[in-house]
């Protein structure tokens, strides 16, 4: 009677702990999700991604990495198949890219949705589905920096192929020349100043004024010179003709007085002109005078003409 009740209680002990080893079991295995497999299609270096890897849709968990082996249609090509949760939606806009975690160097697989087709990417009957890899930030960077360093090295010896020997000489000799030039400048540059305080004072508020004045006052005169100019003209005609008139009247007897008196307005006329002239190239002369006539042969500042 011992007996049996020690094997009953052996057999108990036995299922107790088979139902205890199920629970735990059920327990760490978790709820069973549904997947879907997807092929990553890439040419790029995958170091550091290892089956088990993770799979991350815009940065959520949605499954695992399943295998990595080379296409056998085309070995340029990496197949890494991924096992993703029936629920995400993958889209044929759908990419592929390598994500890194930390500083551990372990890598993981980043689906992001570029919105180009919204249509479900679905089985086609020749394996699973195909995503395509593009290019990490870090191997944007990677390749960024190295067409950088490229440019760099070709600009160092473009430069340095510039300043070769040769064109340092040329550069120094120009700078030698410029250096040269802006001290024989100083000397002109003092002259233009003086030159420019000479007439700075020349125009000042009197002298403008009495500038004014005067072009003010010379406007009226000039134009009775010039009315005066035409009635000598006319006068002048007159007696041309009556000069050369031969009636009885007497003209020609006073021939000689006449041409005195035409000789007299002719000069006078000329006169007349010339001052009208000056007075219109030059009307400063009403106040400071004539301009002074350039100096002659033998005379100070004379510079002869230079040979055509």
């Amino acid at each position: 009677m011992e007996n049996k009740s020690h094997a009953f209680l052996a057999g108990l002990f036995v299922i107790l702990l088979g139902l205890a080893a199920m629970a735990a079991l059920t327990w760490f295995g978790g709820k069973k999700e549904i997947t879907r497999d997807y092929l990553v299609v890439t040419r790029q270096n995958v170091s550091g991604l290892n089956p088990q890897g993770q799979v991350r849709y815009r940065g959520i968990r949605v499954g695992k990495v399943g295998d990595i082996a080379l296409d056998p249609a085309d070995v340029r090509n990496i197949l890494i198949t991924i096992q993703v949760r029936s629920d995400v939606p993958v889209t044929r806009g759908t990419i592929a890219k390598l994500g890194y975690q930390g500083i551990t160097g372990l890598a993981h697989i980043l689906l992001e949705e570029t919105g180009k087709d919204p249509a479900p990417l679905v089985d086609e009957g020749d394996g699973p589905p195909r995503i395509a890899m593009t290019q990490s930030l870090i191997e944007e960077l990677g390749d960024s920096g190295a067409q950088t360093l490229r440019q760099a090295r070709e600009f160092l010896a473009n430069a340095s192929a510039l300043l070769n020997d040769s064109n340092r000489q040329k550069i120094a000799g120009l700078l030698a020349h410029a250096e040269t030039t802006s001290s024989q400048l100083k000397p002109t540059l003092d002259n233009l100043n003086a030159t420019l305080v000479q007439v700075k004072t020349l125009l000042n508020d009197d002298n403008l004024r009495k500038f004014s004045a005067t072009a003010a006052e010379a406007g009226p005169l000039l134009a009775e010179t010039r009315g005066l100019v035409g009635k000598l003209a006319s006068a002048a005609e007159k007696l041309d003709g009556a000069i050369g008139d031969q009636s009885a009247s007497g003209a020609a007897a006073l021939m000689p007085r006449l041409n005195e008196l035409s000789a007299d307005l002719a000069g006078t006329s000329r006169q007349l002109n010339r001052v009208l002239k000056m007075i219109e190239e030059s009307p400063q002369s009403l106040v400071f005078g004539a301009p002074a006539p350039p100096p002659g042969p033998g005379e100070a500042g004379f510079k002869p003409p230079a040979p055509r």
